[in-house]
């Protein structure tokens, strides 16, 4: 397969991604509208939300002033050329800025200094895989400061929320970064958990997890019922939209586990916020399609 140049499209797929809500998201956002008591805080958190989502859509501008951390997985055939790839990337990263689907956003960190067009060292992040297919995908994911603020870490056991190296201990540690983070992370947000691994591969994990659907199911039983029992129970605590109360904390949980080395258990849980903004870029016989 001739490898062509894609950066018209992966400007494109970072311009909808930054602008155009994913439908699942959106979706989950008004149930969880309807659900809210009329005149009460909540509910007028998640009107204002579900208008904001409709004019950035028509007017082709952010869903949020924060753009996030743009983070690329490339999955790509035999034979390509990640070099270019990075390159029309990063070019298409950098005119988006230009054309404001992205806020500058990559700071040096030791100088201070924005780069002005969201170029930097490991900015964007992407993440490389060559696979058995014959064509290329492109997962990109808006990743704001506000949630990446509230996710954290827990070494299990954790002996002052009395969780072991269980499933149990596993369900008090998320649920203790949900309470930590009550409407920070501009809830109602989305639960990405890793158990298992190390330090570093179980935050990438749990970030990976806000790649999936929302209405999708675990295909693990176990984690399927941990991620609704999480939910539920995220749900009950009466965070609710921004911090107001209500019903929303949480639109969903997602779970997944990675082997370790016996002398640890770490879990990961890490908050997307509400704008949830996610899409796929996929190359295929010539023709390319962003969903």
């Amino acid at each position: 397969m001739e490898q062509p140049d894609l950066t018209e499209h992966f400007l494109e797929l970072v311009r909808r991604t930054s602008t155009d809500l994913r439908s699942d998201v959106e979706e989950a956002l008004r149930r969880a509208r309807d659900q809210e008591e009329p005149g009460s805080a909540a509910r007028a958190a998640l009107d204002t939300i579900l208008k904001n989502i409709e004019l950035a859509r028509q007017k082709s501008t952010p869903i949020c002033q924060d753009t996030g951390t743009p983070i690329f997985y490339v999955y790509y055939p035999t034979g390509w050329s990640t070099l270019k790839l990075r390159q029309q990337i990063r070019q298409a990263v950098a005119e988006a800025t230009r054309r404001a689907y992205l806020r500058p956003n990559a700071v040096d960190s030791l100088t201070g200094r924005n780069t002005g067009d969201n170029l930097g060292d490991a900015f964007p992040y992407i993440h490389f895989e060559e696979w058995e297919e014959d064509y290329l995908k492109v997962d990109l994911m808006l990743k704001g400061g506000g949630c990446e603020n509230v996710g954290a870490q827990y070494k299990l056991p954790d002996t002052r929320l009395k969780a072991d190296r269980d499933l149990e201990g596993v369900r008090k540690v998320v649920l203790d970064a949900v309470h930590k983070a009550q409407g920070k992370g501009c809830a109602p947000g989305i639960i990405g958990v890793a158990i298992g691994g190390d330090r570093t591969t179980s935050y990438i994990r749990s970030k990976e997890q806000f790649f999936r659907p929302l209405d999708d199911e675990n295909p693990n039983p176990d984690l399927a019922a941990m991620e609704k029992r999480l939910t539920e129970q995220a749900n009950s605590l009466g965070i609710g939209p921004m911090g107001f109360g209500g019903r929303t904390t949480v639109l969903g949980v997602k779970v997944s586990a990675l082997h370790r080395l016996p002398a640890s258990y770490f879990v990961t849980a890490s908050y997307m916020c509400w704008a949830d903004r996610r899409r796929t870029l996929t190359y295929r016989d010539g023709q390319v399609e962003i969903r």
